[in-house]
């Protein structure tokens, strides 16, 4: 019997043992959808964040103090070992004032996140976010205008109860009607809206449930805060970011007085290194996910020898027949062998088929992926269904080449 004949009768055998090789194959496709779901959700994901970031490009960058190095300002209480003071307005103005190299710089600050705005009758969740911009935020966030303009630059000095609504806001309060030129009711405060943001998913700061105001405004609705604020630099595209980083930190940690041999006080950082921060993330959930496939392939495998076992030794006088016929030991091995291999790659189709599915679904449900179809995890899946059958296999067929073909063909 050579390789071809085996492989016909690993065929005949699952066929006549349908519902076994059914139950046994479902087995290993759970075990690969989990493997494959879980990897193309983070795949999913992971291209969709990506996507997002290359849009705001790799000449720009942002000056911040992260959220958990916050403190009490220049001699205020530190309740953490690195707690910094926050980025103010006037160390914000001094470094667009004194960049010397070619590059648009806008300001920005969070005013807060659950503010509710209102239009009549109609009014939002309240969980939209106020950023108080100045002039080149909406040029250096890549972000785009559906209907009307930007803050003029006098609205921008007076601090004018002018307004941008994000996409998601205007449709809640405005539907498919034009937004331009009405008013809107947020803070205690009526607003003109100026214009209207094109959906920038939640990739953006605040997503679509985003307002923009006046950067003076903001900081007349935040007397009694102290905001920190945002700077960020677009850079020329002749110019080198690395360079421009350096001198833009230089310039930072002159305007905030940080002393030499101490660290920044405030983070830069560039849509290279979120992505590459991204990564590390990442990273760790595939882990998390070879963990649980292998497990649940562990758990599959072992079905499917106990399975294999069974066929053996309900086939020890076919084996028995086969031996007298001339077989040889190696070719009874390899008549086990691949029929384990074709039940695993039976179920490695569909866990495939269905891991890819379930893994786009729960990424793109949670508005945070686009469709992608991972061909490396799907050999890896296939290989993994080979290596499966074949550990799965070897010791059933290793036992089958073993039996004596008198004694097997007494078998009853």
């Amino acid at each position: 019997m050579n390789f071809k004949e085996n492989i016909k009768e690993g065929l005949r055998s699952v066929k006549s043992n349908m519902l076994r090789s059914v139950l046994t194959a479902l087995i290993i496709a759970i075990g690969i959808m989990a493997l494959v779901g879980i990897l193309t959700a983070i795949d999913s994901m992971q291209a969709s964040l990506n996507s997002s970031f290359a849009e705001f490009g790799a000449n720009s960058f942002e000056i911040q103090v992260p959220q958990a190095q916050r403190g009490g300002g220049f001699g205020g209480p530190r309740k953490q070992e690195k707690s910094y003071p926050v980025i103010t307005y006037r160390q914000a103005k001094m470094y667009e004032q004194n960049v010397d190299f070619d590059a648009k710089v806008s300001i920005s600050t969070t005013v807060g996140g659950t503010a509710e705005v209102k239009n009549g009758s109609k009014k939002t969740n309240p969980n939209v976010l106020i950023i108080g911009t100045s002039e080149n935020y909406i040029t250096n966030k890549f972000l785009d205008l559906a209907e009307g303009r930007n803050f003029s630059a006098i609205e921008q000095e007076r601090g004018s109860y002018s307004i941008i609504l994000g996409y998601e806001v205007a449709e809640k309060l405005f539907d498919k009607k034009e937004a331009v030129n009405q008013f809107v009711s947020m803070q205690g405060g009526k607003y003109l809206i100026v214009g209207v943001l094109k959906k920038a998913g939640s990739s953006q700061q605040g997503g679509d449930r985003a307002v923009l105001i006046p950067l003076e405004r903001a900081r007349v609705l935040m007397t009694n805060a102290r905001p920190t604020f945002t700077i960020t630099t677009l850079l020329n595209n002749t110019l080198d970011s690395e360079e421009a980083m350096g001198e833009a930190t230089l310039l930072m940690r002159q305007i905030r007085q940080d002393k030499i041999g101490k660290p920044n006080s405030f983070e830069i950082s560039s849509s290279e290194s979120l992505v590459e921060r991204l990564n590390n993330i990442t990273g760790y959930l595939k882990f998390g996910g070879y963990v649980v496939g292998f497990i649940t392939l562990l758990g599959a495998s072992i079905g499917l020898m106990n399975i294999m076992m069974v066929s053996v030794t309900e086939r020890t006088r076919e084996i028995g027949v086969r031996k007298a016929l001339g077989a040889t030991p190696a070719r009874i091995r390899q008549q086990f062998l691949i029929e384990a291999i074709i039940i695993c790659q039976i179920g490695g189709v569909f866990g495939v088929f269905f891991g890819i599915a379930m893994g786009n679904f729960v990424a793109i449900s949670i508005n945070a992926g686009i469709f992608v179809i991972p061909w490396a995890w799907i050999i890896i899946a296939f290989t993994v269904c080979i290596l499966v059958g074949v550990i799965s296999g070897w010791y059933p067929a290793y036992k089958a080449s073993k039996l004596d073909p008198i004694d097997a063909l007494r078998f009853e």
